[in-house]
């Protein structure tokens, strides 16, 4: 019954969300964008609330600790997404389609892939050491990679394969994925086409620059999951605590993107902060069998570098 209840409630702020945006045409205003954020934000505490009047004060610290880490790594996901929406040139009028969906895709694929996680761990339980070892190499890679390694579109092997292999328009036309852009009678003014090739020709689907980014958003979601999944399976091994967290982290991305659009690049160290949380995170799970690190220290380690992480960027702009 807790499990429906829950996906009463998410599908209800799927709704929600939909509804939210389409009455503006899908675009959020900054001030709109951060009430939406604050009221996701205070339904995934509720929730958290309701977890630790249920199920106990050690179950309910496991959740806003991933919670928290899920969420921070989500926040750094939108800056692939900006990446990806400037160079395919899509309008932000038709962004929250594509990250309505994307989003969608990321609920299936995460309720997967933690699904496979608990099962692996649950039968193998020092997998967990090579998810601790990935996670600090993780770390000391992002650390290392700081801000001169931007991500390449259009050299990225995903979007390679697409343009080489499906038909592609180069303009987008509205909020469609999927368009036939040949009528009979542009079709009809072709030389050199019989009236088969003709016929043939007018039916032909093409996928949409809007189809691309897409399937770019899906798959960036899942590689950003390869971190953040092995992170919050640290932190508990209850595949509730651990999907519910993972969801409630995701839902309100896509208002937060409104949200942080505009300023994206003025959080200089935030990616710092994530490769040290990563780092943090495998290191407990390398020790974990000598010493055991409680979940709400871990909670506190993770909020303090966010804060620290913050306030270090808003000194840095003021600065500027």
């Amino acid at each position: 019954m807790i499990w429906v209840g829950f996906i009463v409630l998410v599908l209800a702020l799927i709704a929600l969300d939909m509804g939210a945006t389409k009455g503006r045409q899908g675009f959020m205003n900054a001030s709109t964008a951060l009430r939406w954020s604050l009221f996701y934000i205070g339904i995934a505490v509720a929730f958290g609330l309701g977890v630790w009047h249920f199920m106990g004060a050690g179950a309910a610290s496991e959740y806003f600790t991933a919670y928290v880490v899920e969420k921070s790594l989500s926040v750094d996901n939108l800056f692939v997404f900006s990446i990806i929406f400037t160079y395919l040139n899509i309008p932000r009028k038709y962004q929250h389609r594509v990250l309505f969906w994307g989003i969608f895709g990321a609920l299936v694929m995460r309720a997967l892939m933690i699904w496979g996680g608990t099962t692996i761990v649950s039968q193998f339980d020092w997998v967990l050491y090579l998810f601790g070892a990935f996670l600090v190499f993780t770390g000391i890679q992002l650390f290392r990679a700081g801000d001169d390694d931007p991500v390449d579109v259009g050299n990225s092997r995903t979007y390679r394969w697409l343009v080489n292999h499906l038909p592609v328009t180069t303009q987008v036309h509205g909020g469609k994925f999927l368009v036939r852009p040949y009528t009979p009678e542009y079709v009809r003014h072709i030389h050199g086409l019989g009236e088969e090739g003709k016929a043939k020709y007018s039916k032909s689907w093409k996928v949409t620059p809007l189809f691309l980014a897409l399937v770019l958003v899906e798959v960036m979601d899942v590689v950003f999951a390869v971190d953040s999944v092995p992170a919050v399976l640290s932190i508990s091994r209850d595949p509730f605590i651990i999907y519910t967290s993972n969801v409630f982290a995701i839902l309100g991305l896509r208002t937060m993107y409104f949200l942080l659009a505009a300023g994206l690049d003025r959080f200089h160290y935030l990616q710092p902060a994530l490769a040290v949380i990563l780092t943090f995170i495998g290191t407990k799970m390398l020790v974990a069998h000598w010493y055991h690190i409680p979940s709400t220290v871990s909670l506190g380690v993770v909020l303090g570098l966010l804060a620290g992480a913050a306030l270090a960027s808003a000194a840095t702009g003021r600065r500027k």
